[in-house]
């Protein structure tokens, strides 16, 4: 499975949004955290900017740190998010919130914090086309890489490869030249990195690296 680089713009300077998109034109979507204070105890930004986004040169990877997605996701699939991710813990009707997002033509996504099991999941693996595993407590950059979800994230690749299905593991938290070998190896394929892309003064050499780093990890050549 191809591995994907999704550069989070967290941490980007918000000022010049277009510029700093621009400068990682070479990843392969754009990951925007939209946080409400209620969820995680921390304030981003909403449907404006995302819609802003949307308008640039990548696709719109939507990660909603947000209480009740049930009613607010559906619109960034409106706005025209290649993905919307959604966080288990904060669904109601995760499955029927899963085939809205699709009928809207989103890929719909689902995220878990990092104490929650994986297992009650599993069965419903297929209504997903990624599942996100928090590698860091939602809700601010720069925290460092959580070693125990390594194995949430090789539990949660067998399940999807015992089930012969085409679902992504993406990870976000803590992602870098130290710790995105260790993910690809326990089965991620998707990596958002903010801090370690955006201080880099060579951002397209650092989605390069890390890219690099996941496929020799995992065996591509």
């Amino acid at each position: 499975m191809e591995n994907r680089i999704h550069p989070s713009i967290l941490n980007c300077d918000i000022s010049a949004l277009g510029s700093e998109v621009a400068s990682i034109s070479s990843a392969d979507a754009v990951h925007v955290d939209v946080m409400d204070n209620h969820f995680v105890p921390n304030l981003s930004w909403g449907l404006p900017v995302v819609e802003s986004v949307v308008a640039g040169p990548l696709p719109v990877d939507a990660h909603l740190m947000m209480m009740d997605p049930d009613r607010w996701a559906p619109a960034y699939a409106e706005a025209g998010c290649a993905s919307v991710t959604f966080h288990l813990e904060a669904a109601h009707a995760p499955v029927r919130l899963a085939r809205e997002l699709h009928r809207l033509g989103a890929r719909a996504c689902l995220a878990l914090k990092p104490a929650t099991d994986i297992a009650p999941v599993i069965d419903l693996l297929s209504e997903f086309d990624m599942i996100l595993i928090m590698t860091v407590e939602p809700g601010f950059g720069g925290q460092p890489f959580l070693d125990n979800q390594l194995a949430k994230i090789a539990r949660t690749r067998r399940a999807i490869s015992e089930a012969n299905l085409d679902v992504a593991i993406q990870v976000d938290g803590g992602i870098s030249r130290e710790t995105i070998e260790r993910a690809s190896e326990a089965g991620a394929n998707v990596f958002v990195a903010g801090s370690a892309i955006f201080r880099s003064p060579d951002r397209a050499g650092e989605i390069a690296a890390l890219r690099s780093l996941a496929d020799h990890a995992c065996g591509i050549r």
